[in-house]
């Protein structure tokens, strides 16, 4: 991400969001209607506009044609985390970590996080923007604490600690849309640190295949989807291999769950076809839990 500029991805997630939540109640996968407010004005108008059916069928046509499977995966996601979430609270934890939250505004949307403690992760630049955002819209309080945290030069452990957040209480991390912007470095001292909490902690993280990365798989990628990266300042610079992945994280004290690609939780949480989600078949999402600590 370029200095002093909130993140452009996390804008595209919201208008992806308030995109979805301007669908009818009985059809759209999630309810988000702080989104909109995280997007420039010509955005907000389109949005505004897609609440009449045919504009917004128009309008999601035209972002799938130039951006290929990046919009039906980024709400299918969303709603796959959003159930891992539900699941969690029910399962009583006690803090909600959202790292690298960019627009993420599940802290107000989904029912029983104003029981927990929320810790919204992320750079200056965005949290300053959505705190402005949020401020102006006023939704209902929840025990929210902002850190900012740079991952590729900030240990998170630190940071959260200092914001009050408890090791020794049960914790549900979620990691969307960040691991591929990192290094190996920074990811690996992130799930490190996660690894080192309560037994029966939880996380649910993205990724890339690695293989997009170094070619040893065959993927495709749209070349609007590659130059609205860079323009962005934002590339993909990591990945993970999915036959590795398990080891990987059983090495940090935590066991993987759940993997699956975009065209599995596609098809899980929408009824997606291969066809939908074809030029994002790389992105994947993982649910994982913490299972014993170092002594």
């Amino acid at each position: 991400m370029k200095e002093n500029q909130a993140s452009r991805t996390a804008e595209m997630m919201a208008l992806f969001r308030a995109l979805e939540s301007a669908r009818p109640a009985g059809t759209r996968l999630f309810n988000d209607q702080l989104a909109v407010r995280f997007l420039r004005p010509w955005m907000r108008w389109g949005v505004r506009l897609s609440y009449y059916r045919p504009v917004h069928a128009g309008l999601c046509r035209f972002i799938d044609r130039h951006a290929p499977g990046v919009r039906p995966s980024a709400v299918a996601r969303t709603r796959f985390i959003d159930d891992a979430l539900r699941h969690a609270l029910s399962d009583g934890v006690e803090q909600a970590v959202l790292l690298g939250a960019g627009y993420d505004c599940r802290g107000y949307r989904i029912e029983g996080m104003n029981r927990v403690r929320i810790f919204e992760v992320d750079c200056r630049d965005t949290q300053l923007f959505k705190r402005l955002r949020l401020k102006e819209a006023a939704p209902p309080p929840v025990q929210e604490v902002f850190v900012e945290v740079d991952f590729m030069r900030q240990a998170l452990g630190d940071a959260l600690a200092a914001a009050g957040f408890d090791r020794n209480r049960k914790a549900f991390f979620i990691w969307e849309g960040v691991t591929n912007y990192l290094d190996e470095r920074s990811v690996d001292s992130t799930l490190r640190f996660i690894g080192s909490c309560a037994e029966g902690s939880g996380i649910v993280f993205t990724y890339i295949h690695r293989g997009l990365l170094d070619g040893s798989a065959a993927f495709s990628l749209s070349p609007n989807v590659a130059r609205m990266l860079d323009r962005s300042g934002e590339p993909w610079t990591f990945g993970f291999d999915p036959k590795e992945l398990p080891s990987w994280l059983r090495a940090r004290r935590i066991e993987l769950l759940q993997d699956l690609g975009a065209i599995e939780y596609g098809a899980l949480v929408m009824g997606a076809t291969e066809s939908q989600m074809k030029g994002y078949e790389f992105y994947r999402v993982a649910v994982a839990t913490v299972t014993d600590r170092p002594a």
